[in-house]
């Protein structure tokens, strides 16, 4: 057995529903050493750290294949309890902390230190006395290591997530058997001095023996304070790399690192596109979207471009578009065509020629349960009185009108279905983004905005639909905007790419631009110079 790592993963391979997620991925960590694992969306850290704490997720679903030594051991994690009895830690993104409750007791939970009463010595351990100095004391020292200089008594209710992430790190490194901590992209929810004090507290652990797994999309933080790197790609193992050797351009090239194979064919021959014309123009855009939010954002999209929005779940490429079609409280200058948009007035964007199709199209998009014809026709009809008739003060649905349009939607569009009648809910994936696609079409937009347009569709589908984008912008002239977490088609479709970390524009990149540039840009490095 290997007693140079605390951890080591050997040939982890996983599969949900037949979809291979993992493929003999390997993972080592030594005492002491702050390890680095790093990837895209989808790369596969989540579902390797499943498999390490040995969550339900993994042993309801057929277990995993490979094999895992700690220690020096060979080990069945078959259980949250097991890692944890092992000495496994793990810090959430998700507080696990009780508002109700101080400081001390959050750190001490199901670790209570108690002493002997007269009553515990005649009727049982039961009616212990809680050692509440002995834990004071304790819980101060674990707080002094994270260097969070607040009272050991103070409630936690109301104190500011800064600080409840340091009480969720101190609670772990209390545990006295602890050998491994994970800590799940815990500067997401920080200040910078915050992630800084973060990293300098990761490195006092670390000094104390204690192994530490780093999950985060910034490399900068990576450089800054890992020993090691493990880089994940479309749930492969890509390499492990020793810090000190490489650098964030490397890194950076190694999590995209993948060949751009152009989805759809693009025929630009003569195609200019004015960056004069400005359609839409952003200044300091802002989104309070719960974990999409927009921070201080200036863009300008050009008429006639497709326009690509990229990035990671919950850096707020998705609140761009919900802040401008007014689905979430939004701020700053909005101009669509020179004119002020009033994103605080829900349907204003509809109004002035912006069509949106949402990334949650079962639960924003789509009327379920309601036909084709009505999904295709209601917005129309509702913002623009469509396919109504009037007949004095009464407004009656034209029904001749609208089965019409949906139809020849449904033939435009090649929707597969047993015609305009059908319930929406009993389409395909890609056939419901069609339906959306046709309900946004039929406002006869200026401006188009899609959102994650191929999300849970099939590769064929996910195809036609890119086709469509393309067609609407070349031979109709229409903008559009595309946000996606896929890279590979927003490089093949997209003039321009904007990327977006921590709510704010990290850089507008070229299709073609190196992937170092794309994964710097990614993981929130400004103004990207690499060649």
């Amino acid at each position: 057995m290997d007693k140079e790592y605390v951890l080591k993963m050997e040939n982890i391979s996983k599969e949900f529903a037949g979809n291979r997620v993992l493929k003999d991925v390997h993972l080592s960590v030594k005492p002491g050493e702050v390890h680095a694992l790093m990837g895209e969306n989808g790369a596969g850290k989540s579902t390797l750290m499943n498999v390490l704490f040995g969550m339900p997720v993994i042993f309801n679903t057929g277990g995993f294949e490979g094999s895992v030594e700690f220690c020096g051991e060979p080990v069945v994690i078959d259980g949250p309890q097991k890692a944890m009895e092992l000495g496994i830690g793990m810090v959430h993104q998700e507080f696990m902390l009780i508002p109700g409750f101080n400081i001390t007791e959050n750190i001490k939970l199901g670790r209570e230190i108690t002493v002997p009463t007269v009553a515990s010595q005649i009727f049982g351990d039961e009616l212990k006395s809680l050692d509440w100095k002995q834990m004071a004391k304790e819980s101060r020292e674990a707080l002094d290591t994270v260097g969070l200089g607040i009272e050991e008594y103070t409630l936690v209710a109301g104190l500011p997530v800064g600080y409840l992430q340091f009480i969720e790190i101190a609670r772990e490194i209390d545990k006295t058997n602890i050998k491994l901590l994970i800590f799940d992209e815990p500067t997401a929810v920080l200040t910078e001095s915050e992630a800084d004090r973060l990293l300098e507290a990761m490195r006092e652990i670390a000094k104390k023996g204690i192994a530490i797994i780093f999950i985060t999309h910034r490399i900068d933080e990576i450089i800054a304070v890992s020993d090691s790197i493990t880089i994940l790609r479309d749930g492969s193992f890509v390499a492990r790399l020793e810090t000190k050797e490489t650098t964030a351009a490397k890194v950076a090239e190694m999590m995209i690192g993948r060949t751009v194979e152009k989805l759809v064919e693009l025929e630009d021959v003569g195609r200019h596109i004015d960056s004069g014309d400005v359609v839409l123009k952003l200044r300091d855009y802002n989104v309070e979207m719960p974990g999409e939010k927009v921070r201080n954002l200036d863009l300008d999209v050009y008429r006639g471009e497709i326009f690509g929005i990229g990035g990671l779940a919950g850096q707020g490429k998705i609140g761009v578009p919900n802040g401008i079609m007014g689905l979430y409280p939004a701020s700053g200058t909005i101009e669509f065509e020179g004119e002020p948009l009033n994103v605080n007035k829900l349907g204003d964007a509809l109004k002035k020629g912006i069509a949106f199709v949402s990334e949650d199209r079962r639960g924003v998009g789509l009327l379920l349960d309601g036909s084709i014809e009505e999904n295709v026709v209601f917005t129309a009809m509702e913002v623009e009185d469509r396919f109504l008739t009037n007949l004095g003060f009464m407004k009656l649905y034209n029904a001749r009108e609208a089965k019409e349009h949906a139809q020849k939607m449904i033939e435009t569009l090649d929707i597969r279905c047993t015609g305009a009648d059908q319930a929406a809910g009993r389409l395909s994936g890609g056939n419901q983004q069609k339906v959306c696609l046709a309900r946004a079409l039929t406002m006869n937009p200026r401006l188009l905005i899609v959102s994650e347009p191929t999300r849970g569709i099939d590769i064929g589908a996910k195809k036609l639909v890119l086709e469509l984008l393309v067609k609407l912008n070349r031979e109709q002239g229409l903008t559009i905007i595309m946000v996606s977490s896929e890279l590979n088609e927003l490089r093949s479709l997209c003039d321009r790419i904007a990327m977006v970390s921590d709510g704010t524009i990290t850089a507008i990149l070229k299709p073609d631009d190196s992937d170092a540039k794309f994964g710097l840009a990614m993981s929130g490095v400004k103004e990207v110079d690499v060649q």
